[in-house]
């Protein structure tokens, strides 16, 4: 009677930095493949190239170093999140005690390096029944500030990069996301945008962010029938200007210095 595994192989896809420990990984896979069965849906440097591969490969799992160049694998985690059924995500991280209790809290699994083999196995054992962590813990557990905005669109992972984002604004449901191109939906919270990106981005009402090195000026502007006049930000490379609040006007000419 066969030892091996009744189970069809999960498709994995290998993210880190570093092609030894890549290799690594590959390896230690082929060697429990026997009760654990995988395939190697791809490998990738950072999590920019995990989520170009995901566009075009079907994978059930992600095992992603955490600190990576370009970006990191909780950043990563984060925009596969977004997707409907997106691949669950194993981290093999090198943090310490503390920042492995996070992990555990998270519902992430988490492979201490070097990966042993014993580990792996009951890791990919847990994989096949594992839930996307919530997003609000992710966010809390990053080691830096997010590179870039994902968007689901028809099932796909769209990046925008946060650098190109022009300003932020609040409309239902979703946050606008401008950049010189077009607009974005986000799905998400604009308080806690303010709160992850406090350097980036300036309140200027209730509703709306604005980048700071978009601001190209502020002017006053007349609106209404009472022809009441109001501050507005001139913003660099589009046409339209964004009123300030009464109520943030002071911060904002603090911060722009005006």
């Amino acid at each position: 009677m066969s030892d091996t595994a009744d189970f069809a192989p999960l498709a994995v896809l290998i993210v880190d930095d570093e092609a030894p420990a890549r290799e690594r990984l590959r390896d230690v896979l082929g060697d429990i493949a026997d009760t654990q069965p995988t395939r190697i849906a791809g490998t990738a440097a950072n999590g920019v190239e995990a989520l170009a591969l995901l566009e075009h490969e079907t994978v059930d799992l992600i095992l992603t170093d955490i600190r990576m160049p370009v970006m990191d694998g909780v950043e990563l985690a984060r925009h596969v999140g977004r997707l409907e059924r997106g691949p669950a995500v194993i981290f093999t991280t090198a943090y310490d005690e503390y920042a492995v209790r996070a992990f555990e809290l998270a519902a992430v699994d988490y492979l201490l390096k070097p990966v042993r083999a014993a580990r792996l196995a009951e890791a990919l054992a847990k994989a096949r029944r594992i839930r996307p962590p919530a997003d609000e813990i992710l966010r809390q557990m990053a080691p830096t500030r997010r590179s870039h905005f994902s968007i689901n669109e028809r099932g796909r992972i769209l990046l925008v990069p946060v650098g190109e984002v022009l300003y932020l604004k609040a409309e239902q449901k979703y946050v606008v996301a401008r950049s010189r191109e077009r607009e974005f939906l986000l799905d998400e919270s604009l308080v806690q945008l303010e709160e992850e990106f406090p350097e980036r981005f300036l309140r200027i009402h209730r509703n709306c962010l604005i980048a700071r090195n978009a601001v190209k000026g502020v002017a006053r502007a007349t609106t209404g029938m009472d022809g009441e006049s109001h501050w507005v930000i001139i913003v660099d490379g589009l046409a339209e200007q964004l009123p300030v609040s009464r109520r943030q006007w002071p911060a904002v000419k603090e911060a722009l210095g005006v």
